[in-house]
């Protein structure tokens, strides 16, 4: 098992994407403290999963909630290894009829708490020489329509990974994004509300389909997680079926 010994912190836990990474995590080894609001899911995945793992129920738009959540980890696991920054909620609008409130819910519930998390965990992080997963999105590097507040708020975050790779690597600390295209139920109500559009983006990617959460994306958080990586810092990876090639 490729995580065995280490604590990871997996935000947006019970659900889509980091409901899978915290399945995968645990799968390979690691003890994860996994954050959400949604109990009702958060406490049937902790039942599923067993001793491994932790369900925080706990607002991360609060900034006091990082603390919170770093001590959780380390109380019920003894450290922090890996941080993976997965949560953020938005609202969909044209940029002409965007709102503060829509832009205000981007940032609080996506940049802010990967900030605070990550300066909350720093010392964890710096002892584990431990590897932060942040999540950006194919909208900023492309600037899909109606996703304003939230291609703004994932290219903040690709921003901040550069800076904290480059201020951390002396820690030993890695930072690294991954942009993913999968089949969660934040897409799969993009598909209903905006079908034309979500049928456009499936026909441009290469490989012909939407990843799929557990299969396709969560093992590119386990590479990210482990040694495999120990050479890649400050790096956006595209988990999106080749849709979009960085250069």
């Amino acid at each position: 098992m490729r995580l065995q010994g280490k604590t990871a912190i997996v935000t947006g836990g019970a659900g889509g994407i980091g409901r899978a990474i915290t399945r995968v995590f645990v799968r390979e080894g690691a003890n994860v403290l996994f954050v959400d609001i949604d109990d009702e899911r958060g406490t049937a995945l902790e039942k599923e999963l067993g001793a491994a793992t932790r369900f925080l129920n706990v607002d991360i738009s609060r900034r006091e909630s990082a603390d919170q959540i770093r001590d959780a980890a380390v109380d019920a696991f003894g450290s922090v290894d890996v941080l993976v920054n997965n949560a953020h909620a938005s609202r969909q609008a044209l940029l002409v009829d965007h709102t503060q409130d829509m832009f205000d819910l981007s940032f609080q519930t996506g940049f802010y708490p990967v900030v605070h998390l990550m300066q909350a965990c720093y010392p964890q992080l710096k002892s584990a020489k431990g590897s932060v997963i942040n999540f950006a999105s194919g909208s900023g590097l492309d600037g899909m329509p109606t996703q304003t507040s939230y291609a703004a708020a994932k290219e903040a975050i690709r921003g901040v990974s550069r800076v904290a790779a480059n201020e951390w690597a002396a820690d030993g600390i890695r930072v690294n994004v991954i942009c993913p295209f999968a089949a969660t139920e934040g897409v799969l109500a993009w598909q209903a509300a905006f079908p034309e559009r979500a049928a456009a983006s499936v026909a441009k990617v290469p490989l012909q389909r939407i990843g799929d959460p557990e299969t396709d994306i969560a093992p590119v958080a386990v590479f990210l997680a482990t040694d495999d990586s120990r050479y890649m810092t400050g790096q956006t990876l595209m988990a999106d079926g080749g849709s979009i090639k960085l250069r």
